[in-house]
Order: C-alpha cells, then structure tokens, then sequence
C-alpha cells in the first residue's frame, strides 16, 4: 500500500486528493459495484477469516461527501491490485502559502529572521520502544527535530537488551519512552525488568489507554510519568524537558522557542 497525496484546484474550489493505491488482488466490476454498500463486502469469506462488518468504506464515504469530497475507486482489476481516491474539499486558499514536496519532506521549522532556534533536546539520546511503524516514524521524527538521538526497538525485550547493553558501554540512555502495549514483551514487564535490574533512567510510558487508573498502573510497573496515544508532539517534548530539568539533565528551552521547534 502506498499513499499519494496532492492538492488539486478545480472549478468548484480547492481539494485535497488522496490516492491509497493497494497492490493486492484487486477487484471485479461486479465487486465494486456492490462495494459501499452497508454490511457488504467485496469477498464475504475475508469476514469469516479477519472479522469486520463491512460498514468501514461506507462511513468513509459518508464523511468524505461531508466535508465536500468522496470517496472512490478510480482503478481495479483482477490480479493488479486497486486505486483508491478521496477528496476533501478545503474552501478559499486565497493568500495562504503552499509548500512544495521539497519543503514538505525536509520540514523546515520556522527560525526567526537574524536568529535560530537551538533544538530542545540536542545531546540527549532517547530509546522508544514501539511495535508500529507509524508510531515508530511520527514519534522519531518529533525527537529528531528536537535534536535527540533516537533509537527505535520493536517490542519490551530488545528494549530491555539495548538500554542495559547501552548502559554496560557507558552511553546511557537519558529517557526510555516505553510503549505499553507490544508483542514478544510488553512494556509493563520491560520497566519492571528495568528496575529489577538496576536501571534508574527516565521511563515514560506510551499507551492508547486513558481510563482511570491507567496512569496508577504503569507509575506502579516502575515507569515516572505516562502520556496517551495518538502523541501530541508539544506536549510530549514539554513532558520530556520537564522530566529532564526535575533531575538537571537538561535545560527548558523557553515556550516560544519550544513551539517554533516542533512546528513543522
């Protein structure tokens, strides 16, 4: 699967287009036909197998025709895979600066004319520990753009081996963010693991869950502060700044600055 996006003027105003292009098995006429129909499904047998109501493209194209746009399938074919497009509609982009591709991939954060920003986390090295992709991109990203040194591990137990093995070759990691929730070891068993073993390090606990008592829970497996998914990038560096000057291992850059390094 892979994802093209563009921005496209028309009569009717601005869209922004997107392509969700899926190189799978693809689809016959009569397939699509009956596709955004409720309850409905392309091959009946993928519910037996993956579960689904077969509700998620109908909402889809529910909400895309809301906020002016659609969704729908531009190409297909048996054996070659389907094409996928969805529009939103964006209203008057008058006087607003578009960027190009080349800005958008190197994502250049504002600097004031005369001056610049000095990264908020520049010579710290931080492992995150996270099972998804996406998750593991967004979150390295932000701390790569806040000057860290980032180390990505999948799952609890290869985070427990790169912490103590980094720590064993005297470069310690100043914080470990600890997703909850992965395969092979979680991250409740990988901080108490932590702990038991000595390691005194920052611990930050990244999870989905935003119940009550959550917090309670991972502050108990050994963790020193928690923050919920989906990430909001401000106020995880804050959250880590914050941690960091409690212990004086590092300085809190000044809000306005903070803002214009995670601005991208």
């Amino acid at each position: 699967m892979r994802l093209v996006t563009r921005f496209v003027p028309d009569d009717r105003g601005s869209v922004m287009q997107f392509d969700a292009v899926d190189t799978g098995i693809g689809m016959s006429d009569e397939q699509v036909s009956r596709l955004f129909q409720p309850f409905t499904r392309a091959d009946a047998s993928t519910t037996r197998k993956f579960g689904g109501t077969g509700l998620g493209l109908t909402i889809s194209k529910r909400l895309a025709q809301i906020l002016g746009g659609d969704v729908t399938v531009i190409e297909t074919g048996e054996g070659i895979g389907t094409r996928f497009r969805v529009t939103v509609a964006t209203g008057s982009v008058d006087g607003v600066r578009l960027i190009d591709e080349h800005e958008a991939a190197a994502g250049t954060p504002a600097v004031p004319a005369g001056g610049s920003v000095k990264p908020s986390l520049a010579g710290h090295r931080i492992l995150l520990a996270e099972d998804s992709p996406d998750n593991q991109r967004l979150i390295g990203h932000v701390l790569n753009r806040a000057g860290a040194e980032a180390v990505v591990v999948d799952n609890g137990k290869q985070g427990v081996n790169t912490v103590l093995g980094a720590q064993d070759a005297g470069r310690p990691f100043c914080v470990v963010l600890m997703d909850m929730q992965m395969p092979v070891m979680d991250g409740y068993e990988a901080t108490r693991m932590l702990r038991d073993k000595g390691y005194r390090g920052l611990i930050i606990a990244l999870t989905a869950h935003a119940m009550q008592g959550d917090r309670e829970k991972c502050i108990r497996a050994g963790c020193d502060e928690y923050t919920t998914k989906p990430i909001d990038r401000h106020g995880l560096l804050h959250l880590i700044e914050t941690l960091l000057a409690e212990r004086g291992e590092g300085s809190l850059v000044n809000s306005q600055a903070a803002d214009r390094v995670a601005a991208f």
